[in-house]
């Protein structure tokens, strides 16, 4: 979707999505102010403790696992002014059905799936 709306994918090398400090430098160098994290990988990266050195960050896509609402805290922590979105959809298909905006003022332990992107519906 980046190509799509005018913007630059930019791709972590082969395995420096494992790395906070080399991602904390693409994001800097390179402007990044989108990111798309696995929870777990989220986890890392703010494990490291410098992600709120990343200003030009804008918003932070999370699916591909359960986003556990201690993550969310520590992330609205860490980076207080970027949006974090919790998305879902099915693993075999490879795409995200729903979206939530974790930014609420409330954070529950167990993070929503959200509601149906535009344009969809959702039959649970």
């Amino acid at each position: 979707w980046p190509l799509f709306s005018g913007a630059r994918l930019v791709m972590a090398r082969p395995g420096g999505h494992r790395d906070p400090a080399y991602l904390r430098e693409v994001i800097q160098a390179q402007g990044i102010t989108t990111l798309h994290f696995v929870p777990s990988m989220l986890d890392v990266f703010l494990a490291h403790g410098e992600a709120d050195q990343c200003e030009g960050l804008v918003r932070v896509m999370c699916s591909g696992e359960a986003l556990p609402g201690h993550l969310v805290r520590r992330f609205k922590a860490q980076l207080p002014r970027t949006g974090l979105y919790n998305l879902y959809g099915p693993t075999e298909a490879a795409v995200d059905v729903t979206a939530w905006d974790c930014t609420g003022a409330d954070t529950p332990d167990s993070t929503p799936i959200g509601k149906p992107i535009a344009n969809t519906r959702i039959y649970l």
